[in-house]
């Protein structure tokens, strides 16, 4: 299994839940600083960033997984400043997911899955959000549009957010199922997951 975004909010709490299930883990991340708190989770980790194509794809070859998991997204620590992170979470979504399912396919993983959001967002959000859930649908692989995380370490600690949402760990823990989904979208938010 191979994690892309393993050291983001959901990710930190995805990483063990595969390693106690009994998975083999590479759990990426581009920060170099992250890497032994990753190790110190169970998996291998892998210093790696989505925009090198080249290094992506020699990484997820090595590394010979079944699957590849997209939990890859470029927002700040501070809610306040998600519009100056606009473009860069919409490249994540388009150049990232096309390097990562490149690599994937690569690597001969069989299963592909990717984050996305339950929520409608505005414009060119709404844009890259259809493109990034076209090319993994397009390339057999699975949707997981999470409602807005809960929880400690997200933008909402201590208040739940509007509805769609889910708490933090619990959409990690639903996330380990999505492993063994067929092709297709799966919504994860508090009252249900539903294909």
């Amino acid at each position: 299994m191979f994690v892309a975004g393993a050291s983001g909010v959901l990710g930190v709490r995805l990483v063990p839940l595969l390693v106690e299930s009994g998975h083999e883990v590479a759990a990426m991340t581009r920060t170099p600083a992250k890497a032994s708190m990753l190790a110190s989770l169970g998996a291998e980790a892998v210093v790696c960033d989505v925009y090198d194509a080249d290094r992506l794809t020699e990484e997820v070859r090595s590394f010979r997984p079944d699957a590849v998991m997209h939990q890859l997204t470029d927002l700040p620590d501070d809610v306040g400043r998600i519009a100056e992170f606009a473009q860069a979470n919409r490249r994540i979504r388009g150049e990232g997911t096309r390097n990562l399912l490149d690599a994937a396919r690569s690597a001969g993983a069989t299963h592909f899955v990717a984050q996305s959001v339950s929520w409608e967002l505005p414009g060119e959000a709404a844009r890259s959000i259809s493109e990034h859930e076209h090319a993994v649908l397009g390339a057999g692989g699975v949707v997981v549009r999470y409602g807005q995380f809960y929880g400690l370490g997200t933008y909402y600690p201590t208040d739940k957010p509007d509805p769609p949402r889910v708490e933090v760990s619990e959409a990690a823990r639903r996330s380990v199922g999505t492993l063994s989904a067929p092709p297709g979208t799966i919504v994860v938010i508090n009252e249900a997951i539903e294909p």
